[in-house]
């Protein structure tokens, strides 16, 4: 282990001892130490094996014990053991401008706050702006910071890419040079996470076309550059992908470089039998290319339905391609409502009439609030006292409007026993009930799922949130037996939240395939803490379509009257409803 990485060692030592609480002159003793290697003019190496390191300014004997462990093993257990102590998330966390080890800890101790990601996620829902020493300023501040460090990051959101990439697919349909352009590769499928961006055009000038776009302002560094592909850098971070063909190759190009691997191997089989030969630039009998103008002829030259993008996962769409089975998907113009709406009385910024507004004017006919319950302390959760005056508004704001209407909901949390967080005489007050975990998210995977039954079996449950717990890229779904708790929803007739925030994409579309087969319902749960998260529904359509979701699976595309009959009808069986 060279001197530079010992080093790096001790001054992260030093931030370890800081982020546990440790005596700060423990801590500065290793900083000390790091800066008196530097400027070590003997051979570290040398005077370890002398026994002559303790002679060294800021070096006791206890840090020339480590020292000399790290010298002669290349591991120190005692930095290893402290690491492991502390979550692996905090110390990126100092990355971020204002954060130190004392508001590190002030997040951990208050929210269970681990990783960068769930920070970010707690910046959103407004966590940080009744926290005391952080405000809403130093939460704007955090969230900058978070931004930052998140640049290079291998994966990102989908839709922390899908505006950038829409841009530049924009700005090259407005090209003399491009005869069509569109999106290829994961984000095309609709994919929750994406490496980089896939853009596929047709041009006759390739060459041309390369140049120009290798010289646009957003571009950082050319990665590789040849006739029919050039690889970038953006500044955003982020690797940018074109491909260049001729028009006659692009419904094949387009088909090829949309993927996803398993279902181009498995059409290249299908062609295959019918003695055909498929790849980028063709479908062939022989030598002769099958002319096709465009995917969809692609597909019925090949004895299929047109399959959507976001299906094409190899996971029954070219069967149900074949049979003429495949589903009408669902579309963001099927949508009628939403559910999963928090104010200003929990965490939310707007107001309950601000958000009322707002969904009138985007089109909507009803909303379901659903503010936290008293459990969730580090989100404002309501009193009943807070839910009385509550629903007095409420009925005061559907008097005065007949043609949209606000359904009386909340989040309660699901206690570790499994029981929600009212009594219930005050659970019978709602129109609607949803269940979610928010905390011990380290439960082993049976009593997790005890408890998750157990909350779906309660009879004024209407709505399981965020099933699985995760957040994308930052912290993975707590144990579950997700199929156990798919087939208690079905038994009991509970809805199954798609979470459509874009940290979230919960329930996976994996499992919205196999809710569905069940005959569950699901809803598009924006989660809104504020108008902005309006604007998640294009990317939950597009999740819930990737999860094979048609309008009658999911009640947001019941109309106003049918949502009240539905929410009615599940509350019939709740005691004292």
């Amino acid at each position: 282990m060279t001197t530079n990485e010992i080093i790096k060692i001790l001054e992260e030592i030093s931030l370890l001892l800081e982020l546990k609480g440790e005596n700060p002159f423990k801590a500065r003793s290793y900083l000390v130490a790091a800066r008196s290697l530097e400027t070590l003019e003997e051979d570290l190496p040398d005077l370890v094996r002398e026994n002559r390191l303790d002679s060294v300014r800021g070096i006791g004997e206890a840090l020339s014990k480590k020292i000399g462990e790290l010298v002669l093993t290349g591991r120190l257990a005692y930095y290893e053991n402290l690491k492991a102590s502390i979550p692996p998330g905090h110390l990126e966390m100092l990355k971020i401008p204002g954060l130190g080890p004392k508001k590190i800890n002030a997040l951990y101790d208050r929210l269970g706050i681990e990783t960068v990601g769930e920070l970010e996620y707690a910046c959103h829902e407004n966590h940080l702006t009744e926290l005391p020493g952080f405000g809403r300023k130093t939460q704007d501040k955090i969230l900058d910071g978070i931004k930052q460090i998140l640049r290079y990051r291998e994966r990102r959101l989908y839709a922390e890419v899908i505006g950038e990439a829409e841009g530049l697919l924009n700005l090259l349909k407005g090209w003399k040079d491009v005869m069509e352009v569109r999106l290829g590769g994961s984000l095309r499928r609709g994919y929750e996470t994406v490496k980089d961006i896939d853009l596929l055009a047709a041009t006759r000038d390739p060459g041309s076309l390369g140049d120009s776009f290798a010289a646009l302002p957003v571009v950082e560094s050319i990665i590789a550059k040849g006739e029919t592909k050039i690889s970038v850098a953006l500044e955003s971070g982020i690797n940018c992908d074109l491909r260049l063909v001729t028009p006659e190759e692009f419904p094949y190009a387009l088909h090829h470089f949309t993927g996803s691997r398993e279902h181009n191997t498995a059409m290249r089989g299908r062609a295959k039998h019918r003695g055909l030969k498929m790849n980028e630039y063709g479908l062939f009998r022989d030598d002769q290319n099958i002319l096709c103008r465009n995917e969809e002829e692609l597909f019925q030259a090949l004895g299929l339905a047109y399959i959507p993008p976001e299906l094409r996962e190899n996971m029954g769409e070219i069967e149900a391609a074949e049979k003429g089975t495949l589903p009408r998907l669902i579309e963001e113009r099927d949508i009628r409502g939403l559910f999963h709406v928090h104010t200003q009385a929990s965490d939310g910024a707007d107001s309950l009439e601000t958000l009322a507004h707002h969904a009138r004017e985007k089109g909507f006919f009803y909303i379901g609030i659903s503010d936290h319950s008293r459990s969730a302390f580090y989100a404002g959760g309501l009193s009943v006292e807070a839910i009385r005056v509550q629903h007095a508004r409420i009925d005061e704001l559907n008097a005065r409007d007949s043609s949209f209407r606000i359904f009386k909901g909340i989040e309660s949390d699901i206690l570790p026993d499994g029981r929600l967080d009212y009594d219930d005489e005050v659970l019978a007050r709602f129109d609607f009930v949803i269940a979610a975990v928010h905390s011990q998210f380290g439960m082993s995977e049976a009593d997790m799922t005890r408890r998750v039954v157990a909350a779906l079996s309660n009879p004024f449950t209407t709505i399981l949130a965020h099933p699985t717990g995760r957040l994308l890229l930052a912290r993975e779904a707590y144990r579950l037996n997700i199929q156990e708790v798919i087939d208690v929803a079905a038994e009991e007739g509970k809805v199954l939240e798609l979470n459509i925030n874009p940290q979230r994409l919960d329930l996976d579309w994996r499992n919205c395939i196999l809710a569905k087969r069940k005959g569950i319902k699901i809803v598009l749960g924006p989660d809104i803490h504020n108008r902005e998260a309006f604007d998640y529904l294009p990317l939950g359509v597009k999740i819930a379509r990737k999860g094979w979701i048609e309008p009658d699976d999911c009640i947001n595309t019941l109309s106003r009257e049918e949502a009240v009959r539905f929410l009615e009808q599940r509350r019939i069986r709740c005691p004292g409803a």
